[in-house]
């Protein structure tokens, strides 16, 4: 304890239990800036987390979560990522590894992730206002220097040409080798080839799921 208004606290499930009540009493904004989704979430409280965010973007309050492309190294973290989008959320990405791993809530509130110990990752919560105001603006300039989701993910297959987006679509589509092939002009062989290259361009373990993470990434005009 530095003062009254900062306290530290070791291991997620101490925090989860000094937080709970700040969480749920969010109304205006909840900013979040971590490298990937395991300095704060634990896998079984994400679905929870996305669940609840619904109602409250709908209610004007402002998600915002800033990520390394650390983040899309897993699908279970991809996933949840669309799921935030989805839920009403902003999410980007920015290349360099971010210097604090952040929460910020409703401009009163900041918790920062520090190191791993023995008795857990070490967490400092503070509400002191000249320290939230300071790292908040940090963080605003770090957020404005990011890029959408959408868009980086469209940026790692934009080399793609015109023959690979038609076969995405096709994909997409759920239609089969013989059906597609014709329709972007291709021989049957070509056309399975062409699958096999996009597969692994797109990080996809089986067609359908190439046609599903072409259409998340605006590939396939979906």
């Amino acid at each position: 304890m530095t003062d009254t208004t900062t306290t530290t606290v070791h291991g997620e499930r101490a925090l989860a239990e000094r937080t709970a009540q700040l969480f749920g009493e969010t109304t205006r904004e909840f900013f979040c800036a971590a490298n990937d989704l395991h300095t704060w979430t634990r896998p079984e409280a994400r679905e929870t987390i996305v669940r609840r965010l619904r109602p409250r973007t709908a209610d004007g309050m402002v998600v915002r979560k800033l990520y390394t492309p650390a983040v899309l190294a897993d699908e279970e973290q991809r996933l949840h990522l669309f799921g935030i989008e989805a839920a009403g959320g902003q999410v980007r990405l920015r290349a360099a590894a971010l210097p604090h791993e952040t929460i910020i809530i409703d401009r009163r509130v900041m918790i920062l992730a520090g190191r791993n110990g023995a008795r857990g990752r070490e967490f400092t919560i503070t509400t002191a206002p000249a320290l939230v105001g300071g790292v908040h603006a940090l963080m605003c300039a770090t957020w404005d220097a990011g890029t959408p989701l959408a868009d980086y993910l469209r940026r790692e297959t934009e080399g793609l040409d015109a023959h690979s987006l038609a076969v995405l679509r096709a994909l997409a589509d759920g239609l089969t080798d013989a059906v597609g092939a014709r329709r972007v002009g291709m021989s049957v062989r070509t056309y399975r080839r062409r699958i096999a290259e996009l597969m692994t361009a797109l990080e996809a373990d089986s067609r359908f799921q190439a046609g599903v993470n072409a259409s998340r990434r605006g590939l396939t005009g979906s």
